[in-house]
């Protein structure tokens, strides 16, 4: 998605560890854009402003916590904001600010499994953002060791947090379920048949499972019903192709596996806050680089 948008060029140098911008502002009227550089961005007081990263669209709630990846397009946008003072803290760092090297070692995999699931976008519980507010305010602008510790630990904390969301539709690099081979081969299975029908006595067999047996193994691994994650997946593509194609809502919604444009855009409402025609157009209407 790149091709339509330019890289903004950061006020981050080359001999720094981290840019860090720390401000009030009333309005996000910023194009959206992209960079090599990581980019953790904080946002407080700030409901109703709209987050843009790659596929992902949707409004924030009070406390925003996201770590964007290199060269992922991204932007916040006033939108439906009626707040006149936002606190926002961005903190930019290198993309190779941790070597290939230092991040294999055993005590970085978490780090690096972070820095993966960035590609498409991290969005961090509020619980997390709050948590990590007073560390994120901590950091100096200095860029001495003490200031590189400090980001090193909290991206630890970062990594090793609960309930992150990733944010983007990337079905190519998805990763999200490394060490599961039962879950991989889910995964898989369904990236590759969303579109037609799917039994839950098909999908059992395919892990030598029982159904009741794979029900609550679904559940305990995902959080959702063998249903709701087959859904999340078909919506998955479905906002994938609302972005990427001219193709009409109906034939998205059968290209995806619903049976009917009525339970397309229910399920899509359900997990979008929005309808498939309102997103496309909404997303198509964004401010970018030209």
């Amino acid at each position: 998605m790149t091709e339509n948008i330019n890289r903004e060029i950061t006020l981050l140098k080359p001999e720094d560890v981290f840019l860090i911008i720390d401000r009030v502002k009333q309005k996000f009227d910023f194009p959206i854009h992209f960079h090599p550089e990581y980019e953790l961005n904080f946002i407080l007081n700030g409901r109703g402003i709209r987050r843009v990263v790659g596929s992902s669209m949707e409004e924030i709630g009070d406390v925003e916590l996201v770590l964007v990846g290199s060269n992922l397009e991204h932007g916040w946008e006033t939108y439906n904001c009626k707040r006149n003072k936002i606190y926002e803290i961005t903190i930019q760092f290198h993309e190779n600010l941790f070597s290939e090297k230092l991040l294999s070692l055993k005590n970085f995999k978490p780090i690096k499994d972070l820095f993966a699931r960035s590609k498409q976008g991290v969005l961090f519980d509020e619980k997390t953002a709050i948590h990590l507010m007073s560390k994120i305010k901590a950091l100096s602008s200095k860029n001495g060791i003490d200031d590189f510790v400090k980001l090193l630990k909290l991206l630890e904390e970062l990594a090793n947090s609960k309930n992150q969301l990733i944010l983007s539709t990337n079905i190519e690099r998805n990763n999200q379920f490394e060490g599961s081979e039962k879950i991989k081969k889910v995964h898989d299975f369904l990236n590759e048949n969303y579109a037609r029908k799917i039994s839950l006595h098909e999908i059992s067999d395919l892990v030598n499972m029982s159904q009741s047996s794979f029900n609550r193994f679904i559940k305990k691994r995902t959080g959702k019903t063998f249903i709701e994650f087959t859904n999340d997946t078909r919506i998955s593509y479905a906002t994938k192709f609302l972005v990427e194609t001219d193709l009409s809502i109906g034939e998205i919604g059968y290209k995806c596996g619903f049976n009917s444009i009525a339970n397309f855009n229910r399920f899509f409402k359900k997990s979008k806050n929005i309808t498939p025609s309102k997103f496309k157009s909404e997303f198509k209407s964004i401010q970018r680089f030209k």
